[in-house]
């Protein structure tokens, strides 16, 4: 006799806990974007205990109900590579996901990175920004006074809390795996990655682009 499902939410850990014990899927979980393995502690890089708590964050940028809120990280080659990296970012509302080439993991070159983006904007695109306790992000007072934000940093450990990005981020490896040289990669090559997950229609935006629904909250700044 067949089982119905209960009317109830699950949270996404515990649907890949199913995963994980075969209670789901059958047979290899490898078709999954982390290929079935479990998730380590974070990286042990440089980090530091200054600034704004995502705690502090106003509950508005959680519900995503207003534009302007981003979430910020580094994707990086791999050990044994160049230095060479990209700073991303993704804004909450619309799921538009951006990248710039940076030479490499500092706080000069993110702050750098930010300039180049926010300046391409109008005023008001850029509220907030959640971001984690990594060196790069050390130079968070020059941004919040350059460009007029508040930046939140996220609980250590707790990818969860910049899901927008991370997920994102996991897209952009799809073009560049883990061993792949960003230092190789040239600007068309990322320019033509980012219109490919930005061109993608979806559900959460009621089947629009995360492009259209970006292009159409700009048009409300005006």
């Amino acid at each position: 006799m067949s089982q119905e499902c209960p009317d109830q939410k699950v949270s996404f850990k515990t649907i890949y806990r199913w995963l994980y014990h075969g209670l789901l899927v059958k047979g290899n979980t490898a078709f999954l974007r982390h290929k079935g393995k479990r998730q380590g502690p974070a990286e042990t890089r440089g980090r530091f205990n200054v600034g704004k708590s995502i705690q502090q964050r106003p509950k508005e940028v959680r519900k995503r109900n207003s534009f302007g809120h981003w979430e910020l990280d580094t994707v990086v080659s791999s050990r044994g590579k160049s230095k060479a990296c990209v700073a991303t970012f993704a804004e909450r509302k619309t799921r538009l996901y951006l990248a710039v080439k940076m030479p490499d993991r500092t706080s000069a070159s993110l702050e750098k990175a930010f300039g180049i983006v926010a300046d391409s904007f109008p005023k008001g695109t850029f509220q907030t920004a959640t971001v984690d306790r990594g060196k790069e992000f050390a130079c968070y007072e020059r941004l919040e006074s350059a460009h007029k934000l508040a930046i939140y940093f996220a609980d250590p450990y707790s990818s969860w809390q910049r899901r927008t990005n991370e997920n994102a981020n996991g897209l952009l490896r799809e073009f560049f795996p883990k061993g792949k040289d960003f230092a190789e990669v040239s600007e068309e090559e990322l320019v033509h990655a980012l219109h490919l997950i930005n061109s993608r229609p979806r559900k959460c935006l009621g089947w629009k682009t995360a492009h259209e629904s970006f292009m159409e909250a700009l048009s409300h700044l005006a």
